[in-house]
């Protein structure tokens, strides 16, 4: 199994000469697996970019798995721009979660995107075979020779981070997640109650989480930027690595990097973390994401 970045900013695209190493796109990773079988992680701006490369080395049709982690914009705004989608021998397949607010399932991302008041071609225009498949939380599914799971992360709306096996090799990636803290006071009468309900949802993300090859985790902020920015759903790259140390992982991989923040920016702030946390690493590997970056499990 491998894996590569189309998208690593967060929030908003930011292309130009500042973040010309890293990459402007937004979230966006593919995932082949042993038998080639696609599976994309997300459909950020970075997907426009994996499928002119699909449709330039396209020698059959092709079949395509997106898992959208949630609907923010960051993360879906690229799909109406998947090329494969106006072509006829093409199958894409939606998935993602129902909203529980709306109860609205995920073709819903789709169809509020091709409203012909913001974008001007419909679905019934795509000449692809479309299907959709909302899924259960906490319950995985088979995808060609892969299996791919789910669980629920911390973020404003529903958010799932997906871990896909293969034969012994497994990756994990967040989507947007904030480490969760008790939104009550010490002494509040709901305290305790929140406390636990921490509890058990770290545990689930936990034992996901745990021993995978590669764990894929929004690390957005600082934790001198963190405070500021506490409840917009967005991880630190300290609690990334206190979220690889504690499951066990094989090599932690930071992305979704602040849209702000020049390349310059991005490695300086990525020194000072490894310089701090050089004692603790054992034989954690840790990477800065890149659009192109690829890696193979082996």
């Amino acid at each position: 199994m491998k894996f590569k970045f189309w998208g690593v900013r967060g929030s908003i695209p930011s292309p130009g000469p500042r973040t010309a190493r890293y990459g402007g796109n937004t979230t966006c990773i593919e995932v082949r697996t042993d038998n080639d079988t696609l599976i994309v992680i997300d459909g950020g701006t970075g997907l426009f970019a994996l499928a002119q490369a699909l449709i330039q080395n396209k020698t059959r049709p092709i079949h395509a798995n997106i898992f959208i982690t949630h609907s923010h914009w960051d993360h879906i705004h690229g799909l109406p721009f998947f090329t494969p989608l106006f072509i006829r021998d093409s199958r894409v397949r939606l998935h993602g979660v129902t909203d529980p607010v709306t109860g609205n399932g995920i073709e819903h991302v789709m169809g509020v995107q091709l409203q012909n008041s913001y974008f001007p071609v419909s679905e019934t225009q795509m000449d692809a075979t479309i299907e959709y498949q909302t899924l259960d939380i906490g319950q995985p599914i088979a995808v060609g020779d892969a299996t791919v799971g789910n669980v629920v992360m911390n973020h404003p709306v529903t958010d799932l981070g997906y871990r896909i096996d293969c034969n012994g090799r497994s990756l994990f990636f967040t989507g947007d997640h904030e480490p969760h803290y008790n939104i009550h006071p010490a002494g509040h009468p709901e305290h305790a109650a929140y406390e636990q309900w921490m509890a058990e949802r770290n545990a689930a993300i936990d034992a996901t989480v745990r021993g995978v090859d590669a764990l894929i985790v929004d690390c957005s902020y600082t934790r001198e930027e963190y405070p500021a920015k506490q409840g917009w759903g967005h991880g630190t790259f300290d609690s990334a690595l206190s979220l690889a140390l504690r499951t066990g992982v094989k090599a932690l991989y930071c992305t979704h990097h602040e849209p702000t923040r020049s390349d310059d920016e991005l490695e300086a702030v990525f020194a000072e973390v490894m310089a701090r946390h050089a004692p603790l690493l054992g034989e954690l590997k840790v990477f800065l994401a890149y659009e192109g970056m690829e890696v193979q499990l082996n």
